[in-house]
């Protein structure tokens, strides 16, 4: 066993981040992990934050690899955020933490994910700690791209970037990590199209994966105005409801925790001194607000699913099948079709369509309208 093991199709980034891990001359003390989103960033940080506080190297059995990859290593610090930025206070938080020495391990780890949501004034004062960190420092900055990052931050970084992980081998993920049916853990990863993350939710929620098909079909199927008003009203509402449910799973789990954390049998009464702790967990303003940022990934999600579409609809008109293989294969027939009405010009124009919906929905235009202005223009 090892703290690598669940890093998937990352087997060169790996390989180099364990020999580093074993040459103490060869660790840098700022880095920047690069992939698109899906591909693993964050839990390649966690794995080598653990392989470099772990007295084996990342053996994964030990109580600091545990600790780690929970998230429960006093010297290790991860700063996640359901926020549209990263705020400056949490920012100078992290300087300060990066200045203490490590209580019970070699180095005091600082993980940022989610890099590229961080302003570039608040970016301005992490600067000086990338430049030259403390001594007993090591900064993992995560990061879909390079370009998403200030020059000033690449230029003192080390840089590794990240493969999208095959289908192959995001579906021997799913099959070990969820036990989904092999035929299910290889239509996932197919339709995920190397998010990992992605391809463990269509994996294991039916409702997604239904949800998904309904929007292919309906898209396929677009003939009218009328058509994409009510398939925009629907897949709003899929999405309203699938983040909904999302939140609210979460928010049982952390009361669980907590209970747990404070040694409280699950109906046992909150003591009053600890109940505003609790109650801060399922607050109705913070579940909206995560509720509205959970809702904006799927809707995400779904213009990815339109645009795999329009993809396979290119791959079919270059005669490119056999080379990369359909993402919607259970549509063919209805792709094949669309193929063969739209010019290869109609089919990149949409895809741009797609891309400008994205655009507009990432400038908090109201969601309905964005989709209903995008379906009209998919029409055929």
């Amino acid at each position: 066993m090892s703290v690598w093991d669940s890093i998937v199709g990352q087997k060169p980034t790996v390989e180099l981040l364990s020999r580093i891990v074993e040459s103490p001359a060869e660790i840098a003390q700022s880095w920047l992990i690069c992939g698109p989103p899906g591909s693993g960033r964050s839990n390649l940080a966690r794995a080598f934050a653990a392989a470099l506080e772990c007295p084996n190297h990342g053996c994964g059995e030990c109580k600091t690899c545990r600790q780690v990859l929970a998230g429960s290593h006093p010297d290790v610090s991860v700063l996640a955020t359901n926020k549209v930025t990263i705020g400056i206070a949490e920012v100078r938080d992290l300087v300060e933490k990066s200045e203490q020495m490590p209580g019970t391990s070699p180095w005091r780890i600082i993980i940022i994910e989610d890099f590229d949501r961080m302003m570039e004034r608040t970016t301005n004062v992490l600067l000086k700690d990338i430049e030259e960190p403390a001594e007993h420092t090591i900064w993992l900055l995560c990061a879909p791209s390079a370009q998403d990052v200030l020059p000033t931050i690449r230029s003192r970084t080390r840089m590794v970037n990240l493969a999208v992980p095959g289908d192959q081998a995001v579906a021997r993920f799913l099959e070990t990590e969820t036990g989904a049916d092999r035929h299910i853990a290889a239509r996932a990863a197919r339709l995920a199209e190397g998010h990992i993350g992605i391809a463990k939710l269509y994996a294991t929620n039916e409702r997604v994966m239904t949800d998904r098909d309904t929007l292919v079909v309906g898209v396929l199927n677009l003939g009218r105005a009328s058509d994409a008003v009510l398939l925009a009203d629907q897949l709003i509402g899929d999405a309203k409801a699938q983040a909904e449910e999302e939140v609210n799973r979460d928010v049982k789990r952390e009361q669980a925790e907590f209970r747990r954390i404070n040694g409280l049998d699950p109906e046992e009464r909150i003591p009053a001194k600890i109940r505003g702790a609790y109650n801060a967990i399922g607050k109705k303003d913070d579940v909206r607000r995560r509720a509205t940022r959970r809702s904006r990934d799927v809707l995400d999600r779904a213009l990815n699913s339109i645009a795999s579409i329009y993809r396979d609809v290119t791959v079919l008109q270059n005669n490119a099948e056999d080379a990369v293989g359909l993402v919607n294969k259970e549509n063919r027939t209805a792709i094949a079709d669309l193929a063969s009405r739209l010019s290869r010009e109609a089919a990149v124009w949409r895809l741009d369509q797609v891309n400008l919906a994205r655009r507009r929905l990432m400038g908090n235009g109201n969601p309905l309208l964005v989709f209903e202005a995008l379906f009209c223009s998919l029409i055929a």
